[in-house]
């Protein structure tokens, strides 16, 4: 039983920081329903956390503090960033295809979405396409704007200047890349970037004059988030573990930086928003380490967030409540149980309420456990009454009734979802 989870979500990379023109599209996706981890997903075992910068008001000095790279040797080169756009050609409609193919070229004209040649060939542009969903558009657009930038195809390997607005660029298309599954081409134009620790990625290493002084990283925090991930991707998420461990130690760092200093408004505020940047690594690295299978870590780190201060109830729940899937997956029936009963004291209100989609789903996956497929399917057909758009759901359901013996209402199920 699996929520189609594999497929990352663009909020969770386009909702951080710096503030951009990404910021309406990730208020906006974080406004719709929120996803349910299930321990039973190949990923993403943990929901995305929120727009973790949104919710900070900080100067651009605390956004952007980053480690300079220890300076080079007198007379050595520095290693420098030199990516570049590695396919030469657009990506393509698959749907536009397979129906020219299989049914008629005549018929496939009549699918319209939205080209680059149809939106401002900018920022305003791209958000566009990418509010509409036309994500293989949006790739497109931003292989013509690096181009203007220098870096398109064939660039790859020539010193260039780097900006806040073209490492911007390359995160969105790599993000949109990995979006999209196109894993090949998001592991060749990704690797010139490195861990984002060259010189050249930093305000400090051009003059004073182009940046206004400014100091610190010019590649987002997202987009350092974004590389570290990556080898989970490309299956190998011990890669992964070692890269998210390596970013959490930094974070923890400069958090700690905050921490020490004078009481103030100013650095309490400061010490929270890399606080909460701290705690989005870790959801990171518990589901790596659900990946490799190490449960301890995972156990300890899922601790470690409920714990940690300024935890919401609702986070605390959906903690537990993830807690409690991969106890299921662990085969603790005993151990779930606990923890979605922890849960349920967190819900809000909860005397004289009716259960939600999440205490729903949490007592239907108990329900498997113990092999009682008609109490999950109930349960499950409850929650499809809360959420009628989760395929998750309805594939639960025709999995109970395929285990119960009920294989013709099964087919039927099926049938009726797809």
């Amino acid at each position: 039983m699996t929520d189609n989870q594999g497929e990352p979500s663009l909020s969770q990379y386009f909702a951080n920081d710096p503030p951009s023109f990404f910021d309406q599209l990730a208020e906006k996706e974080g406004k719709s329903q929120p996803k349910i981890p299930d321990p039973y997903a190949t990923y993403d075992f943990l929901p995305s956390a929120s727009p973790v910068d949104t919710r900070h008001n900080v100067p651009d000095s605390v956004r952007d503090l980053w480690e300079l790279p220890a300076a080079v040797e007198p007379g050595v080169a520095p290693v420098l960033t030199m990516p570049g756009v590695s396919v030469a050609t657009d990506l393509n409609d698959p749907v536009q295809e397979a129906v020219s193919f299989l049914v008629d070229p005549v018929e496939a004209q009549h699918r319209k979405i939205l080209s680059p040649d149809d939106v401002t060939q900018d920022e305003r542009g791209l958000r566009e396409l990418i509010e509409h969903g036309c994500f293989r558009s949006a790739v497109n657009l931003t292989a013509r704007l690096l181009t203007i930038k220098q870096q398109g195809f064939g660039r790859a390997g020539y010193t260039v200047k780097h900006s806040p607005n073209s490492l911007q660029l390359w995160f969105t298309r790599l993000a949109l890349l990995v979006k999209l599954g196109q894993f090949e081409i998001v592991k060749m134009e990704a690797e010139p970037f490195g861990s984002l620790n060259k010189p050249d990625v930093f305000y400090e290493f051009y003059h004073p004059d182009m940046h206004s002084d400014k100091k610190g990283s010019m590649a987002s925090f997202s987009f350092r988030l974004l590389l570290a991930e990556l080898p989970i991707y490309l299956g190998t998420p011990r890669v992964a573990l070692d890269r998210l461990t390596e970013l959490l130690a930094v974070t923890s760092q400069i958090r700690s930086y905050f921490g020490k200093l004078p009481d103030s408004d100013h650095n309490k505020q400061a010490a929270s928003f890399w606080l909460t940047r701290e705690k989005r690594i870790l959801h990171s690295i518990v589901n790596c380490s659900l990946l490799v299978k190490d449960f301890s870590l995972a156990d300890q780190l899922l601790r470690q967030l409920i714990d940690s201060p300024g935890t919401t109830a609702d986070e605390k729940r959906s903690l537990l409540s993830c807690w409690g899937r991969i106890r299921l997956q662990c085969g603790d029936i005993y151990g779930a149980e606990k923890k979605f009963s922890e849960a349920k004291r967190f819900k809000e209100d909860a005397a004289g309420q009716d259960a939600d989609l999440r205490e729903l789903v949490d007592r239907g996956l108990l329900a498997v456990a113990q092999n009682d497929f008609q109490s999950a399917f109930d349960l499950f057909q409850k929650a499809a009454a809360l959420d009628a758009t989760s395929t998750m759901l309805y594939n639960n359901m025709g999995v109970c009734l395929l285990y119960s013996g009920l294989y013709s209402r099964y087919v039927r199920a099926e049938s009726t979802v797809w």
